[in-house]
């Protein structure tokens, strides 16, 4: 039975507040699959079941999917979806308000690939929530709207560069796979989408340098119009000319912007304050 019937059937109805668009495709949801390198040994968590489809098509890769959904009123389409799959579990759970302990009990704390279709106001919260965890996550496929695809990759000194980009970078490689038409979902939504691929290489830093990076590169892009001297000693209490002496120490024009830093300069910068503290 097509998607469309099996939401009729049930009488769903679509709800903005979840930005609910389901992939109806089948060519479109099992390129996805490929595109996150599913193998039939992976663990995978599909953030947002919807409607199934994307999860039945993961089912047929993965060793095991455990889907996430936080409308309930789903359960029934799930149920009559996927009900002939033996290596899906669904729970009707929002994983960002799950601590990590929550999700290790689930996991049984294997390593496990992240596959999402992603509206656009959870979008940044739920990259963050693994980007930020101890979970032993090895990557995220995500579909997101296009202009968040391009903030995830962007470039310094450019409108789309920002903290996210930066977050990403700190721990793996991000790249867009694929980009795909609106009218691939049902409902279609007013923009286009892409496939935006992060593989996870890098733990997560949790030493004081570590600390002092994430925290900098968010008052980096704080406030854009500020130069990075003014960023700085609101954000670590500074002077202006310790700011200014950390800047010139790195190697940068203390008129710089922090949207013009890439990745090394961030490092740089935070192994100097970092110096500065212990001196």
């Amino acid at each position: 039975m097509e998607i469309q019937q099996i939401l009729r059937k049930y009488d769903f109805r679509f709800k903005k507040s979840l930005g609910q668009n389901f992939i109806a495709d089948k060519g479109l949801l099992s390129a996805i699959v490929r595109d996150a390198g599913i193998e039939n040994t992976d663990l995978v968590l599909e953030i947002g079941a919807g409607a199934g489809t994307l999860t039945r098509e993961l089912s047929e890769k993965a060793a095991e999917v455990y889907a996430f959904e936080v409308d309930e009123s789903l359960a029934p389409i799930l149920a009559e979806n996927l009900s002939e799959l033996d290596n899906v579990k669904v729970y009707f759970r929002d994983i960002l308000k799950m601590t990590d302990p929550q999700v290790e009990e689930i996991t049984g704390g294997r390593a496990f690939k992240v596959a999402a279709n992603l509206p656009y106001y959870i979008t940044t919260p739920l990259i963050m929530r693994f980007l930020e965890s101890r979970l032993p996550v090895t990557s995220l496929t995500v579909m997101v709207q296009k202009e968040v695809a391009d903030r995830l990759i962007a470039k310094p000194s450019t409108p789309e560069y920002g903290a996210i980009t930066l977050a990403v970078r700190q721990r793996g490689d991000a790249k867009i796979v694929r980009k795909v038409s609106k009218n691939m979902f049902y409902p279609a939504p007013k923009v286009d989408s892409a496939v935006v691929r992060i593989d996870i290489n890098h733990p997560r830093d949790l030493s004081p340098e570590g600390k002092t990076l994430s925290r900098l590169i968010k008052a980096g892009f704080a406030m854009r119009r500020k130069t990075l001297v003014n960023n700085i000693s609101m954000a670590f209490g500074l002077s202006k000319e310790a700011a200014i002496a950390i800047i010139k120490s790195a190697g940068l024009p203390e008129t710089i912007r922090g949207e013009a830093l890439d990745l090394d300069n961030y490092k740089a910068l935070a192994a100097a304050i970092s110096a500065l503290k212990e001196s």
